[in-house]
């Protein structure tokens, strides 16, 4: 009974708009096959909802824990099957990293879930759930190798992209998402041009980044860098970077 929970990276990011307090964007979203946390129930009688291996994430906030009341209160789920199972999480993917590790957690929960109670819930559905959760949530129930994702990140497009290998690099800064947004918001919301990168989700993504440089494939990264200045001089030339960071990435 076993999940993979694969990382992401955002090989372009670009911010929309802002619509009811969220920013809307448009990114490819790209699996990366190398690495990954891993999702299992454990048989053991542990009389409430128990999640090992998240370090001291408090339960109420852990991804896993709230995509598991959203399937509940959304489907009218009863199950006594987490009383008698443990979940554990066999963490790999660094967080505050831009690689999107407890969406695609609680992601790989709600696959494993479905698929071991048999609840038979169709993909839209349980990423819709998911998208009550988080935002990067939806693209890693559809399991997809690379997407266009936007809106707020409920709309989730396949993109056959050519096949490329992916290089990380994660620095030891850990880059808060809510605190990155309220940057770009602040400082660089009303500077958007959306002719910009018109016609990117049509591109592959060697092609798009064949084209611009970090600052101008990820519209998060300038708002990380007045965030985390530090990031600076942690970034390798020529690299890219992923999310709201801090990982850098480059395809070859």
């Amino acid at each position: 009974m076993t999940q993979k929970a694969h990382a992401k990276i955002n090989t372009f990011l670009k911010i929309t708009g802002h619509e009811n307090g969220y920013h809307t964007l448009l990114s490819r979203f790209v699996k990366v096959p190398h690495l990954y946390d891993v999702i299992s129930f454990v048989p053991e009688e542990c009389g409430n909802f128990s999640i090992e291996g998240c370090g001291d994430v408090p339960l109420e906030v852990n991804t896993i824990y709230q995509s598991f009341l959203a399937m509940k209160n959304a489907l009218n789920i009863e199950t006594n099957f987490f009383k008698h199972h443990k979940v554990v999480v066999e963490k790999n993917i660094p967080s505050g990293a831009g690689l999107g590790g407890g969406s695609s957690d609680a992601a790989a929960f709600m696959r494993l879930f479905n698929e071991v109670c048999q609840l038979n819930i169709d993909t839209p559905t349980l990423a819709n759930i998911g998208s009550k959760v988080g935002a990067d949530i939806p693209f890693f129930v559809y399991d997809y190798d690379a997407a266009n994702v936007s809106g707020f990140g409920e709309v989730v497009e396949p993109f056959d992209d050519e096949d490329f290998e992916i290089e990380l690099f994660t620095p030891k800064i850990h880059c808060d998402t809510t605190l990155v947004y309220k940057t770009f918001k602040r400082e660089l919301l009303n500077k958007i041009e959306s002719t910009s990168f018109e016609g990117w989700e049509k591109c592959s993504s060697k092609e798009v980044l064949s084209k611009v440089n970090a600052i101008e494939a990820n519209d998060l990264y300038k708002a990380s860098l007045i965030a985390y200045p530090e990031l600076q001089k942690e970034a390798p030339q020529g690299w890219y970077f992923s999310g709201s960071g801090s990982t850098f990435f480059r395809i070859k």
